[in-house]
């Protein structure tokens, strides 16, 4: 059974996260009057600073109209660039290799079109046995694209390397979770490109669940491509802009195809309105359309506050906070029909836990916990829960009352 809720309130005392920077939902459920909000790994919580930030740019328009383009306090114009040096820190990128735009299978899309390339043989797409439906969806509508049978051209592995080592020579891109969604495990990131890259094919990478989750160092790992989100660990709203990455080695290429618009040309000759674009070599030349500003001030938002944290000292809280949680775990799953799926080694994931409930519905068992404990999860149906301790906001004894609820729900089930 879970420890006392005093070990948990002794830790959280000697280390206390940043909650105060959020808002946390009250509980609708249980004895407690805030949520233990463990469901960061879908949609983080809201910054306390993102409200003030949206009303400021609110009121630059109904005061400057157009001319906010260039007059408001944060000028319309370049405002993406405000997002580009946090951004690229947070990923190990260079700031021309990073760009905030659209949603994360958006551009997942345009960086497909400049680096799927199939050609004879090596036509194959390499994604995880248990990839993201969105991501399997986007690259099975990329291969009927280039007039593919998405059935024999998209391979399904949980051995990338393996795979790679095997058969290397007929795949022409591999795009990979880095955390995967499910079981929240940590993907080999850097040894996985290696392997990529040296058997010839294009190493691309979906990191929806480790940007703001684990270190990164996309430039120096070699990694050719890659995109997130910013709604789940990064915490800048359900449907929040998403972040690109284009290794440098690509950004000067003549080779590369890509999908043209207003914001692909040098924003210093934008309003010559010349018919042919002049992209320059930086990541920004992906870019199509103007951004959308009231999207861009909660990603700005969040961004200094992981900025000013810094992913290093997150990273060792998550580390403490996560080993916690699973040390409860081990307590509940030892005399109840539950399975932990994410590795143990904590250098082989995230924050996530993600548990198997072995019979009932993940759905209905989430439903209690929020409603009868205050505690908010997630469902993977038919049967995987998802625990996220976020090391920003999440607390230790959120950490217990998950753990203890879920032991009680188990337990009255049985």
């Amino acid at each position: 059974m879970p420890a006392p809720p005093a070990r948990a309130l002794e830790l959280d005392a000697a280390d206390p996260g940043h909650r105060e920077l959020f808002h946390v939902p009250p509980a609708d459920g249980g004895d407690h009057r805030s949520t233990a909000y463990l469901a960061g790994n879908s949609l983080g919580l809201q910054p306390r600073a993102t409200r003030d930030e949206l009303l400021a740019d609110l009121d630059a328009w109904a005061r400057l109209g157009v001319e906010g383009h260039l007059e408001a306090e944060r000028p319309w114009l370049p405002y993406h660039e405000l997002l580009t040096d946090p951004a690229a820190r947070l990923v190990g990128a260079r700031p021309t290799e990073a760009v905030v735009m659209n949603s994360l299978t958006v551009n997942l899309h345009l960086l497909m079109v400049s680096f799927y390339r199939p050609v004879g043989r090596r036509d194959q797409i390499l994604i995880e046995e248990s990839a993201f439906p969105s991501d399997s969806y986007a690259v099975r509508s990329q291969a009927r694209f280039h007039g593919r049978d998405p059935d024999t051209t998209v391979v399904r592995t949980d051995d990338a390397a393996g795979y790679l080592a095997r058969a290397g020579d007929r795949v022409a891109l591999v795009l990979l979770g880095g955390v995967n969604y499910l079981t929240g495990k940590l993907l080999d990131i850097p040894g996985i490109t290696r392997a990529g890259r040296a058997a010839g094919a294009i190493v691309g990478w979906d990191l929806a669940h480790a940007a703001g989750n684990v270190p990164l160092a996309l430039h120096d790992w070699d990694v050719d491509f890659a995109a997130w989100c910013s709604y789940k660990y990064l915490n800048s709203g359900p449907g929040a802009l998403a972040g690109a990455f284009v290794h440098e080695r690509h950004l000067d290429d003549p080779r590369i195809n890509r999908f043209e618009g207003w914001w692909s040309t040098d924003p210093a000759t934008r309003f010559e309105m010349a018919p042919v674009a002049r992209p320059l070599p930086t990541a920004d030349a992906w870019q199509i359309s103007n951004p959308p500003i009231f999207a861009m001030g909660p990603v700005r938002t969040s961004l200094e506050i992981f900025d000013r944290i810094g992913m290093p000292a997150l990273r060792a809280r998550s580390q403490r906070l996560t080993g916690y949680l699973a040390e409860l775990l081990d307590q509940v799953v030892a005399t109840r029909p539950l399975t932990v799926l994410t590795p143990a080694d904590p250098h082989r994931r995230g924050c996530q836990l993600s548990v198997r409930i072995g019979r009932g519905s993940a759905a209905e068992l989430t439903k209690r916990l929020r409603h009868e404990y205050g505690v908010i999860a997630d469902a993977r149906e038919p049967d995987v829960i998802r625990l996220a301790p976020v090391p920003l906001y999440s607390t230790y004894h959120d950490c217990w009352r998950a753990a203890a609820a879920l032991a009680a729900l188990v337990e009255e089930g049985r």
